[in-house]
């Protein structure tokens, strides 16, 4: 069979890899958007390298947009294959991804609101708010550790990454006469010991893997000197210098953790008096979501829930902001609180707003709590650049800038090849790298090398292996 890669090589965003059997199936792997890389992005996006009829199935990884956010621009062009996943990962893709087409679709009236003035041709989103709902109809759905018979020669078994809600790494049986090929894609590796959500789980023995490497160079601290350190960024920020805290945060894995974190602070009776905000309909509903999917929690968060807090996800100090009105309302009100709004990397979504008018308050914080793709305006933020462009206007940073970098959902290098050591490394045929910077991954690579792991590769866009 052929492997294809087609996205998320030598970067962080972007997932699809193609598998074509023998006998011709197609079998897509994610169907992730690129995000993050300013004008290319779009060009990136409408290039998918395979015909969207031709695909016969894809396996979902997770629901996080740089895996899932093509998947209704391939079903706008043709595409009326069968997408599987999680239960969860389904419930997630059914917000989210409508969410995306609603970005798409105001992007492009600002952008063509703009260039009219300039005499060029308006362009089409990528794909719409419709085209999102109606893809929906192709989606099925397979619990965890259940073999699903895919067709008459392919076999697909989810098994818990812990990442997010619903994640999993995809192990496929592909059977070619008498052979059997064994791959697993491990889509996004969580880390261990989290407060919500299981472990990652042994995953059964494959010939070839296909792997996550985005902090393949660094190891993270551990979670409850995160909590520490996200209590000391409130402290200083809204009773010592009587600002506002701002945190930029992906609405799905993310936001839930530090909402958590927050509850069990104040259950402690931690937190100081200031009134903290979701300002995030996605991440809102996501919430919701969690909310009926306790069969991913892990062992503590469900006795949390009977012994403590049935609710994990609320407290008397916790606002959620659902109308652009009372969004606005809090960029206006000057009083100390936290904000916890979408989008992670600061390239959309409501956080923005708050970055433009809070960005030059030196009272204010900044924190952010996972990874931003180099060129985004996280990115720019975090590294230090004095001045960044927000909608069109150059702002100075003025605001105080922090990172917690162990509140990613994604393991380090250390966790990573944990989850990996469950392998009996001698039968392992060949890794690839995929979801990572170059130069991270060479440190991966050799990471992985110390611990025993042979043949290892990092593809470019486009190769393609006879496997």
């Amino acid at each position: 069979m052929k492997l294809q890669f087609l996205g998320a090589v030598k970067n962080v965003t972007g997932s699809k890899f193609l598998i074509t059997t023998k006998k011709g199936t197609k079998i897509l792997l994610d169907c992730g958007m690129y995000q993050g890389k300013g004008l290319e992005t779009d060009a990136m996006n409408r290039d998918l390298g395979f015909e969207p009829t031709e695909i016969d199935y894809l396996i979902l990884s997770h629901a996080h947009i740089d895996h899932s956010g093509l998947i209704p621009y391939i079903y706008k062009l043709g595409f009326r294959g069968t997408v599987i996943c999680t239960p969860a990962t389904r419930d997630l893709c059914s917000i989210m991804l409508p969410d995306s087409g609603k970005i798409q679709e105001s992007d492009v009236r600002t952008f063509n609101k703009k260039t009219s003035r300039q005499n060029m041709q308006p362009i089409e989103p990528i794909y719409t708010t419709a085209d999102a709902v109606k893809c929906m109809e192709c989606f099925i759905t397979v619990s965890y550790n259940r073999d699903y018979n895919v067709n008459d020669h392919v076999t697909v078994r989810f098994t818990d990454t812990g990442h997010i809600l619903g994640s999993s790494a995809v192990n496929l049986t592909i059977k070619e006469g008498r052979r059997k090929i064994r791959l697993c894609y491990t889509g996004d590796i969580g880390r261990y010991d989290k407060h919500i959500l299981r472990d990652p789980e042994a995953f059964p023995q494959a010939d070839y893997i296909i792997t996550e490497s985005t902090y393949g160079d660094r190891v993270h601290s551990k979670l409850v000197d995160a909590e520490n350190d996200l209590l000391r960024v409130v402290m200083e920020t809204c009773v010592e210098k009587k600002g506002k805290l701002i945190i930029p945060s992906f609405a799905i894995g993310r936001t839930q953790e530090i909402i958590f974190t927050f509850d069990r602070l104040h259950r402690q009776q931690r937190l100081p008096d200031v009134k903290m905000y979701v300002d995030s309909p996605l991440a809102i509903s996501a919430t919701d979501i969690f909310r009926l999917h306790t069969e991913c929690f892990n062992e503590k968060m469900i006795a949390y829930m009977q012994n403590e807090d049935a609710d994990p996800f609320g407290f008397e100090k916790l606002h959620y902001i659902r109308t652009i009105e009372q969004s606005k309302q809090l960029n206006t009100d000057d009083r100390p609180c936290v904000i916890i709004s979408a989008s992670g990397m600061m390239e959309a979504g409501r956080v923005k707003h708050h970055l433009f008018n809070h960005i030059e308050d030196r009272k204010c914080t900044i924190l952010t709590v996972g990874y931003c793709a180099p060129s985004t305006l996280g990115a720019k933020i975090l590294r230090g650049d004095r001045w960044v462009s927000i909608f069109g206007t150059k702002k100075q940073v003025k605001a105080d800038v922090r990172s917690i970098e162990s509140l990613s959902g994604h393991g380090d290098y250390r966790e990573m090849s944990q989850f990996l050591s469950c392998q009996d490394k001698k039968k392992i045929k060949k890794i690839f790298l995929v979801h990572g910077e170059e130069e991270v991954q060479i440190h991966y690579r050799e990471h992985l090398k110390e611990q025993g792991f042979k043949h290892i590769e990092i593809p470019s866009l486009k190769d393609e292996v006879e496997l």
